[in-house]
């Protein structure tokens, strides 16, 4: 007779820096969603999938709710819409201070869902008790269908807890992907990635929001991987910014980068990189499909 396996989907939603990525990398062990101080760090839907022997857990690390200001940031909140419509538990993440969601509609959806809830009360490490207990209140008359749990993604705290609760939250069947398999995503997306962190980390005001990365080549082998990749800006004062002095600001930001993609792919990284200018790309619906934010 064969063992019962469970499998289902995991939507993990809520404010910008509410620690969604940090709970996902908690959850599988890995570093696969970037992390930096910045709203809207994530721009993408990013599966990470965690495997047991009669488990398998796809975590969907979504995009930081936001009301969109061009079309990437509709194509952004259409991933956060989209992870709810095949999820098997969704789990709302905030912070005791409350901020309220910035889409009134969506935050009515999720708590009219009749998806297993889970309300995740993240950084409660640096959270006053008197402020956690009022916050438990609140969520408990707005989402009482909910489960709440306080948790600190950062530090690990009740971590082990939620997964197990997730694990029995599982509906019964088989896993949707090879289970020696860690994301949905190619290694050159997490190549971008790691380029955009690194702008994030050295740049301000603007220039992280008018970036994208891609990826022209990207070859292994045993020891080394070479990699070539395009940053796109949408102003030429923008592309000035980025390369600084004599080249100096790019070379810093690709040292950093260089380094998160070592710690990434365990092996050396040999890393060149360019800046092109391609006028309101963030506009342009032929570009945000060449990057992955078509909403059809």
């Amino acid at each position: 007779m064969n063992a019962k396996h469970y499998a289902g989907f995991v939507s993990i939603v809520g404010n910008p820096n509410v620690g969604k990525s940090t709970l996902m990398n908690a959850l599988l062990g890995e570093k696969l969603s970037i992390i930096t101080a910045k709203a809207q760090t994530t721009r993408h839907r990013i599966l990470g999938i965690l495997n047991g022997d009669d488990f398998q857990l796809v975590l969907s690390d979504t995009p930081g709710v936001i009301k969109p200001a061009y079309a990437m940031q509709d194509a952004m909140m259409h991933f956060v819409k989209e992870s709810l419509v095949d999820a098997d538990v969704i789990c709302y993440m905030t912070t005791a201070e409350l901020d309220a969601l910035k889409d009134e509609k969506l935050k009515e959806r999720i708590q009219h869902t009749s998806t297993p809830l889970l309300i995740l009360i993240n950084k409660i490490d640096l959270t006053e008790p008197e402020l956690l207990h009022t916050a438990v209140e609140k969520l408990n008359e707005e989402f009482p269908k909910a489960e709440i749990l306080p948790i600190a993604a950062k530090t690990g705290f009740c971590i082990p807890e939620l997964l197990e609760k997730l694990r029995k939250l599982m509906p019964e069947g088989p896993a949707y992907f090879p289970k020696d398999q860690l994301t949905d995503k190619p290694e050159r997306f997490f190549v971008n990635e790691a380029i955009r962190q690194a702008i994030l980390e050295h740049y301000s005001q603007e220039i992280p929001y008018a970036v994208e990365v891609t990826t022209e080549e990207f070859k292994e082998d045993a020891k080394l991987i070479r990699i070539r990749s395009i940053i796109q800006v949408e102003r030429n004062s923008q592309k000035g910014i980025l390369i600084g002095h004599k080249g100096s600001a790019l070379k810093h930001m690709g040292i950093t980068a260089r380094k998160n993609l070592e710690g990434f792919f365990g092996k050396k990284i040999h890393l060149e990189l360019y800046v092109k200018v391609v006028k309101n790309w963030r506009s342009s619906s032929q570009q945000l499909k060449r990057f992955g934010y078509s909403n059809q």
